[in-house]
Formats: structure tokens, sequence, C-alpha cells
């Protein structure tokens, strides 16, 4: 059976101001077919269809910064009246900003200028490819005269070759498309719409400055919903596969699961949850895939991350005789520097469309969500490796009690955080220290939890909350930011505030780059220390809702806490925690010396 895109019961803002952000409903991209209807004749425009087609997809929210290239498309946007145009402070984080809306929404959007726009997205539109995010990245581009006629134009390198952009492009989104005639419009956008939502990638669509507002006979109607047929497995494999993991796991005296970050472009978190009731197996995590496996499961016994794992987790996974891992990455972060106890012997590795067995048999052609669902009905009953968990398992000490205004210490800090936490909240991890910390925060049931592990780029944490935030309004978000990270993207506060968002941002003040320093110190890794605080009120500047404190000490944190989540709960508040530069998580300790070791390897002999 067909997957059908469509649009139902979006929401209508009360705005179509460029600075309005009302939030439309959440929707998924995947919806019951409409209708396609006739439109007016000088309606039946390129910029109107790609504002509709967005709608149709699931995106009500696009995260743009204006340029004169793309001006007359941001008008065609700005008039879908189910569509906000959100206004960015920079392209790099209007990129975030889309790449943490698809996180929530299943895609995302943004709309930048030629090349000095496009050059300043394509870091984030990187990020959104390492961690499979389907992001639309539309560029408004030259007038479709200028191509091929030798010119030179404004915005670009002063060639009158214009595809610098688009080869810059061609790398980290799987689609490109350079709409420079009207011809051929209607499908090279259809085209890259449909590819980033069947391949979980970002594209790339080009649209020339002088084409938005045309009239053309392809876009007289509605845009017809997508009709996306769904992946199907090679039901032989699949057997083959099932018949083969199941006869390795039954043997196996103490096997583990373990999911990976895949499981979310495979879409198999709810199968391999299915997976682990049937077996009774313990079920860990690895670092990018927390908040996709529910932690209040049963059998859920941590996260695996080899010597920095959670408590008694790592001990587990590893000393089983036998691992399915789900959609795993195994990069020199989330293996500690290449440091993991695991034996290929022992793994199966199931990949979206993948099965390896141990140092035998791969089978191709085979969906994640199939196999672990055939799977679960093959497995014999088997919670040994649970068991001695259970066994080994002592709770967590609790940090020791501040005396009366001592300075606050970040593992105080995050015991409060833990306290916040309910299926009304989010929590966003900035790269750096906070990795370490949320992961041992305990999620509730329907908590959200995002990081970006595999690209990690610092400053992503702004934009990405500003994106997700929008895109779940009925959440709460908390965002943990170290001050090195946030000063790399501190404008877009700016922009939630325009928004009114009522995130909480968690600012930890440590006077660097405290991550860098566990690798390799030096004198690069000390920043200049800001007045933060002072620096969102000048940003707030009277206008929206916003709350700013510093704390110091556990008795001022709880005192803020509380007033963010009471007095001031439907406000953006900003919460500056100044502790010692050397608090850090021991964690990040040992993990910084094990990548520092993998970094310094020496070259091998030639």
């Amino acid at each position: 059976m067909d997957t059908r895109l469509g649009s139902l019961d979006l929401s209508k803002p009360t705005s179509n101001d460029v600075v309005s952000c009302a939030n439309a409903n959440s929707t998924s991209p995947i919806q019951p077919s409409v209708p396609s209807t006739a439109v007016c004749s000088t309606d039946a425009t390129l910029g109107r269809h790609l504002a509709r087609r967005l709608v149709q997809v699931g995106v009500t929210d696009v995260f743009s910064v204006p340029g004169d290239f793309n001006l007359t498309l941001l008008d065609h946007l700005i008039n879908e009246p189910e569509l906000n145009l959100i206004g960015c402070c920079n392209e790099l984080n209007a990129g975030y900003a889309a790449d943490g809306y698809a996180r929530s929404r299943g895609v995302g959007a943004c709309v930048v200028t030629f090349t000095v726009g496009g050059l300043s997205v394509l870091n984030a539109i990187a990020g959104a490819y390492s961690e499979n995010l389907p992001l639309i990245c539309i560029v408004g581009g030259p007038n479709s005269n200028d191509y091929g006629s030798n010119r030179i134009l404004h915005h670009t390198i002063g060639l009158p070759d214009f595809t610098q952009e688009l080869r810059c492009f061609q790398t980290v989104t799987c689609f490109q498309a350079v709409v420079n005639n009207l011809e051929d419009a209607h499908e090279l956008i259809d085209t890259a719409i449909s590819t980033a939502l069947k391949e979980s990638k970002p594209v790339y669509i080009s649209i020339g400055c002088n084409l938005p507002a045309i009239p053309h006979p392809t876009f007289s109607r509605d845009p017809v919903p997508f009709s996306l047929a769904p992946r199907l497995s090679n039901q032989i494999g699949l057997e083959a596969a099932v018949e083969a993991a199941a006869e390795f796991l039954n043997k196996a005296v103490k096997p583990v699961l373990v999911g990976g970050p895949k499981l979310r472009v495979a879409k198999a978190s709810d199968a391999f949850v299915e997976l682990a009731d049937a077996s009774g197996y313990a079920l860990a995590v690895m670092p990018s895939a927390k908040g996709m496996v529910p932690e209040h499961h049963p059998h859920f016994i941590g996260t695996y991350w080899g010597a920095v794992s959670t408590a008694f987790c790592a001990e587990i996974v590893e000393s089983a005789d036998a691992y399915l891992f789900a959609g795993p990455i195994f990069n020199d972060y989330s293996s500690v520097g290449y440091s993991l106890l695991l034996k290929k012997e022992k793994a199966i590795i199931v990949q979206p469309d993948r099965v390896v067995i141990a140092n035998g048999p791969a089978f191709g052609c085979v969906l994640m969500n199939d196999f672990l669902k055939a799977l679960a009905k093959r497995l014999k009953h088997n919670n040994v490796a649970y068991e001695n968990y259970h066994r080994i398992f002592v709770p967590d000490g609790k940090p020791l009690k501040c005396v009366p205004k001592e300075p606050l210490r970040v593992n105080v800090m995050f015991q409060h955080i833990q306290k916040m936490l309910s299926s009304e909240t989010a929590v966003i991890a900035e790269t750096g220290d906070s990795w370490f910390n949320c992961q041992k925060l305990k999620l509730p049931d329907g908590c959200g939890y995002e990081f970006q592990m595999q690209y990690g780029s610092i400053g992503w944490s702004v934009g990405a909350t500003l994106g997700y935030a929008q895109a779940v309004p009925d959440k709460r978000v908390i965002a943990c930011i170290g001050d090195g990270s946030f000063q790399v993207t501190a404008q877009d506060v700016s922009t939630m505030l325009r928004c009114g968002q009522k995130t909480i941002i968690f600012l930890i003040n440590n006077g660097g780059y405290t991550i860098e320093v566990e690798i390799h110190d030096g004198p690069y890794n000390v920043i200049k220390n800001w007045n933060y605080t002072g620096l969102i009120d000048a940003i707030h500047n009277g206008e929206g809702k916003c709350w700013t404190t510093k704390v110091f000490c556990e008795e001022e944190l709880i005192e803020a806490i509380a007033t963010a989540t009471g007095p001031k709960k439907d406000s953006l508040c900003f919460i500056e925690v100044i502790v010692h530069k050397d608090d850090t998580s021991k964690e990040l300790l040992e993990w910084g010396s094990r990548v520092s070791a993998a970094n310094s390897r020496p070259p091998n002999p030639q």
C-alpha cells in the first residue's frame, strides 16, 4: 500500500507577517491524500506551489534570512496562510533551526540567498546530513537570464561560473535542483522534496530570483499530494536473515540489545522495543540514540558508551556472549577513541536496510523494521543478562550536600535539572560536557531529547533549540549550553523572543572550551568572559517575555528554577550558572584522554 503525503487540519496563524512565529499544530509528513483543486491563473506561480508543497509535507514554519536574490520568493511564502516565515539572525542558525525542527516534525526547511547565504548555511546542512535529517534548503539564485551569460554577479567569488555553491552542496545533500526556467520547475521541486523524504537527507533547491512570481500552466492546480511507495524488504532475504539471527541468539547464554542512532531514520524504535519485550534481553542504547528508546522499559540498563557508559551497563554489554546492535554508528567519539571491548564474532549489526551476523553471512535489502518485528517472533525468552545487571547494580550515589553558599557544582546542578523533567519537557544538549551530564539524566516517558553527536558542531544547540521549540509548542525545552558554544550562535535568542518561546536555557559559564581542554589543553581554550545575562537583557530590550538571572550556589539555583517554572513559566528564562573551570564530569575526563590518545597515534610505518 502506498504512503500518501498531504495536509489536513493545519491551524492557520493569526498573521502572515515575517515576524509572526505563531505555532501551528504539529503535523506528520505522512497524511491522507486530499484532492487537487484549480488555482486562479494569476496565482499559478512557482512561489505558491513551493509554499503549498512545504505545507503538505508537514512544514508550517520556515527559517530564513532575506537577501536580494530571495526576496520575491519570501513574499510568496508569507502569502501562504498556513506557513510562518521566521526570520533568523544569520544563515547558520537558520540551518540549525531547521535541523531542530526536523528532529521533531520529521522534515524542516530554510531559505537563504545565493552563495553568501548558501555557503553560510552549509555547515548546518552538513550536520543534518550526518544525522540523517530530511531538510529542504532553498536558495534564491541569480536571474535566469544570467546563467551562461559570462557576466560577473555580486554575492559570488567574481567568476562568471555560478556553480561554486552547487558544487559545495553536492557533497552534503542527496539531491540538487537548480531551477532556472519554468518548464521543468514543477518536476525539479517535487523531485527534490520527495527525495528528501525518501532518503531522510537534506536537499538543495536553487530558484532563479525572477521566477517565483511568474504564472505557468504547470502550477495551475494545487499540488497533488505525494504518493511515495514504501520500501520493501526482499522476503527471501528477510526470512534467511531472521532464521540465521534467531539461531545465533537462541544459542547464547546472556544476549543483549543495543539501540543506535539509525533507529530514527529506519523508523524502527517501536519494533526495537517490541523485540526487547518479546525476548526479555537487557536493553541499552548508544549515546546518540538517547531518547529513541523509552528509559522506563523494565529491562533498560542505560547508555552503552564503552568506558564512559552509565553505571554497570558496559560490564553487561561487553561480557555478553551475543549482542544485537540496531542502527549503530561506531565513530571515534561513540567508541571512546576506538576502545570498545566488543568482538565482531559476537555481534549482529542491523542497519536500516542490511543485516550482518558475526563473521558470517550478510543480508541486503532487509529493512530494519521488518527484521526486528519478525525476529521478535522467533527468539526464546532469555533475561539472564538483565538478571546479572540487577544483581550487580548499585544505585547512583548522590552528590555531596553543599554547605550554605558553597560555589555550585555541576553535578548538583544536574541533580536539580533531573527533577524538572516530565512528559511536557524536552532536553537539548550542546556539544561539550553537557553531552555527558545530560546522558546521565533519566528521561520520563514522553520527555524529548536531542543532541548532535556525529557532527558535533559547537553552537548547534541555540538554533536547534529555536527550531525544536517552534515545532513542539506544547513542550518546554530545557537547553544546556556551555559558554564557549553559546558565543558562536548567541544571536538567535532574539528570534526565540520574537516567537514567544518559553525555553529555559542553562548557560554553563566555566570560562572556556572545557571539552577541548580534556582532549588537548592550551591557551586557545580560554575565552573572553561575557556578561551573559546582560547580553540577553540587551537582546530582550523590553520586547517579549524574558527573565534572566545569575546563580553562584545551590540556594540561588533552587530559587531560579522555582521562578522559571512558576511565575515566569510563560517566559523565556535564561539562567547563567557560574561554575569552576575544572568542574567536569568524570566521564569527560576519561573520554577526553582516550580520544586524545586516538588523535595522537603516530603515522603507520611506510
